[in-house]
């Protein structure tokens, strides 16, 4: 069997966002998120980028994104799309956004 070194930079690299609502916000967040997921979608080097409402907790959503490569993530928290909803969405946060960075299991 043979193993390949892959770099960081050509390694996939998925996330899952966590955003809460503040009481209130929740259409607010919702209406950000949507078209955030759209404009991301579009994003050099995007495999995933779907955003999920929480169903055991109202007014939480859940981002699960993957991208081909490191620098495809970089280049995309670059772009003014990315950089217009982190600023805009502080005041509709019960609190700031977690990223958990995730890997795919592989199996035999």
């Amino acid at each position: 069997m043979t193993h390949t070194t892959v770099s960081q930079d050509e390694a996939q690299v998925w996330l899952m966002p966590v955003f809460t609502a503040r009481a209130g916000h929740e259409a607010a967040l919702h209406e950000a998120l949507v078209g955030l997921q759209s404009a991301s979608r579009k994003d050099a080097g995007c495999l995933e980028y779907t955003v999920f409402s929480d169903d055991q907790r109202p007014g939480t959503f859940v981002l699960f994104e993957g991208w081909a490569r490191h620098e495809d993530l970089k280049a995309h928290n670059e772009e003014d799309h990315v950089k217009e909803f982190v600023k805009g969405v502080q005041s509709l946060l019960a609190a700031p956004f977690s990223v958990t960075p995730i890997t795919p299991l592989t199996g035999p």
